[in-house]
């Protein structure tokens, strides 16, 4: 069984002027906070060019820092729905080494995205086209969805010396109970349960208990998966290759010993292998 991250990624890159001096500022929504009128958990870029109360105009609609905090991020205060705001003005969260700014917005989703929520693609499922799908659905492997909804923290670079005193972020994630249902009745039945991506693996993990059983339901998870963790549910893993010093290599270093991997990026790089978003993947057995 084949275990895919549905969550699509959202219009959230938005490009401002700083009110006052006219500088270029670039913000990307994370996600709204709830209870909270049109307040958003926000990404600035540059942040050292804003303080707190300071306005940010994208054309008619603005926002208006409420809090700064680490690593460039910051609460802020839109004066309309972001959602508004992103339909009208926003673009897709390219990553920076992207350089095709032209690029079709479709080719930065999974073609099974379904539910808006994510600053980021799960990449791992670029890999897939209907054809692919199609083709592996007749030779008897099935598919189950959940859903994470990636943040920019993602890529956040380990900067501690101890990796295990890097905090990781919070992310929202939902398993509904009919995908929870065909999870556990193929773990039951001995099928292999293969995770699409680091995100989805960190959603199986994180609703399952110790002996491996699928709970569904919604909620946030920060797992921290770092060599020394015991995988409960997730038995092979698709996954892209990784950049380094980020929370996404640790992972797969403690899913297949971190041997295996340095000799599985030794040889990418020996044989031109492609990293990141739309790069090659590996199948981990």
């Amino acid at each position: 069984m084949l275990v895919l991250n549905e969550s699509r990624v959202l219009k959230c890159r938005l490009e401002g002027i700083k009110e006052g001096t006219g500088a270029k500022i670039e913000c990307f929504i994370l996600k709204k906070l709830p209870g909270e009128k049109n307040t958003c958990e926000v990404l600035l870029k540059p942040s050292k060019r804003l303080k707190n109360k300071d306005k940010v105009f994208f054309g008619k609609h603005f926002l208006e820092v409420a809090h700064k905090q680490d690593y460039g991020k910051a609460i802020a205060v839109f004066n309309s729905d972001p959602a508004i705001i992103m339909q009208e003005r926003g673009k897709i969260p390219l990553p920076p080494y992207i350089k095709n700014t032209d690029i079709i917005s479709e080719r930065y989703q999974t073609i099974y995205a379904k539910k808006n929520g994510s600053a980021a693609a799960p990449t791992a499922g670029f890999h897939f086209t209907e054809n692919i799908i199609k083709r592996l659905s007749l030779k008897g492997i099935s598919f189950a969805k959940v859903s994470l909804d990636i943040g920019l923290d993602t890529f956040r670079p380990i900067s501690s010396q101890d990796i295990r005193n890097h905090d990781i972020h919070e992310e929202n994630y939902y398993v509904l109970k009919t995908e929870a249902k065909k999870i556990e009745e193929a773990k039951k039945s001995g099928r292999r349960i293969i995770a699409v991506g680091t995100t989805t693996a960190r959603v199986l993990e994180s609703v399952s208990d110790e002996y491996g059983s699928i709970s569904s339901g919604k909620g946030s998870t920060g797992i921290y998966i770092y060599p020394g963790y015991r995988f409960k549910v997730v038995e092979c893993l698709l996954t892209n290759f990784h950049l380094p010093k980020s929370s996404l290599l640790v992972m797969v270093s403690a899913f297949a010993g971190r041997q295996n991997i340095l000799n599985a990026y030794n040889q990418a790089k020996k044989n031109n292998y492609r990293f990141y978003s739309f790069g090659d993947c590996m199948l981990i057995i």
